[in-house]
């Protein structure tokens, strides 16, 4: 049974209430026509509950625009959604990503997460290739996916909106890695689901690494919102030292925009539920709103908190991580780098549902409290310790 408008509805009943689905909900492909996001293939997902949200089919299948009842989620940065042709990987010193970086998802790999840096290159086994210089959080957010599909599905008298595709981050002599991925929303639902398995499709053994930048925006973010994580350990903030107090901005809540602010990054050490997943939230209690992110601890075992509160980039973003932010080249001494052989691949999921209300706020922090509470000190100590990752190949 699907909930629409206060009802319990079921098919043969939607159906009777408009000649189609889409007066209420549904999934269209349409192709933006100017500016930087000239000629990007765009998939609109409409739920009927007020949640709509937008899939770059042209950029990695991330998701750009996402709102609420006409209240913002989702994070638009000056740069604007801008077509992969204009994009230069290894520009600016590798920071030319921030040149096309925005929305609610941004996927960072599918080989390279962090910052700038360069890797020796020499499992390719070609002479000319001895290393590889990677560019800011990776190759794949640029990449056009190869539609295979998007719809409605009815199950019963549920119906599930949906679209996959496959993005391929390939070069002759490199990696050829696929990423598959699969977004779902149900009719009724304020839940996005994402499916996604990365995939070598080459055959060499070729590292991986992934990670979910995930940039909540005004008005969920504004003075006076928390976030809220089950924090074991606050293992690494990069501004630690003389400058950890400076801007008197601690994890936990949120100021209002400032002119001079210099972003701030953490790493946090969840713990998990019985399930194995890790929710983390962002709320607004003044609003009644939020956005919980669950992903699952035995994917992204590592966790960064983004600040970027300067005005006119106003952002938090909520960071699931296969790899700690130590680096590639650390993950590879530590033994901790996933190496893929040819047909292997990983799965990752992760859930973003909306919270509206003081209710569903309520029980979000009671769940996330039942699994580990966080710091009550905005300035938790950074402890510097990383645990040991498991289950790397």
């Amino acid at each position: 049974m699907t909930q629409l408008y206060g009802h319990t509805l079921t098919r043969r009943e939607i159906a009777e209430r408009a000649g189609l689905l889409s007066q209420f909900a549904g999934v269209r492909l349409m192709t933006l026509g100017d500016g930087v996001e000239r000629g990007i293939r765009m998939l609109e997902f409409r739920t009927g509950t007020g949640l709509r949200f937008t899939v770059l089919v042209d950029r990695a299948l991330d998701i750009a625009d996402c709102d609420y009842k006409g209240q913002a989620i989702g994070w638009h940065s000056p740069a604007g959604f801008r077509h992969p042709a204009l994009h230069e990987y290894e520009g600016e010193n590798g920071l030319a990503w921030a040149r096309s970086f925005s929305g609610l998802l941004v996927t960072c790999g599918l080989d390279h997460i962090l910052g700038p840096e360069e890797t020796p290159a020499d499992n390719y086994n070609y002479p000319g290739k001895r290393s590889v210089c990677h560019s800011l959080h990776g190759r794949i957010s640029t990449i056009p996916a190869r539609l295979t599909g998007y719809g409605e599905t009815w199950i019963g008298d549920r119906c599930v909106l949906w679209a996959e595709g496959v993005v391929q981050q390939s070069a002759v002599f490199g990696e050829n890695l696929h990423l598959l991925r699969r977004i779902e929303a149900d009719v009724g639902g304020n839940e996005i689901r994402i499916g996604d398995r990365v995939v070598n499709q080459g055959f060499r053994r070729t590292p991986h690494m992934y990670f979910y930048h995930i940039n909540i925006g005004h008005p969920v973010l504004d003075q006076g919102s928390r976030y809220l994580a089950p924090i074991r350990d606050v293992a690494w903030a990069a501004h630690a030292g003389e400058a950890y107090r400076r801007q008197d901005v601690g994890y936990h809540t949120v100021p209002a925009p400032q002119a001079a602010f210099r972003e701030q990054v953490w790493q946090h050490t969840l713990a998990a539920d019985a399930a194995g997943e890790q929710p983390v939230a962002l709320v607004n209690d003044r609003l009644g709103i939020g956005l919980i992110v669950v992903t699952r601890r035995d994917q992204l075992p590592c966790l960064y908190q983004w600040q970027n509160f300067q005005a006119g980039e106003y952002v938090l973003g909520i960071e699931p991580s296969s790899h700690h932010v130590l680096g590639d080249l650390a993950a590879r001494e530590r033994g901790e780098m996933i190496w893929l052989e040819h047909g292997e691949g990983r799965d990752y999921q992760a859930r973003f549902q909306i919270l509206e209300g003081a209710a569903e706020i309520a029980a979000a922090e009671s769940r996330i409290s039942a699994i580990a509470r966080q710091p009550v000190e905005d300035f938790p100590e950074p402890s510097g310790r990383f645990p040991t990752l498991e289950g790397r190949s």
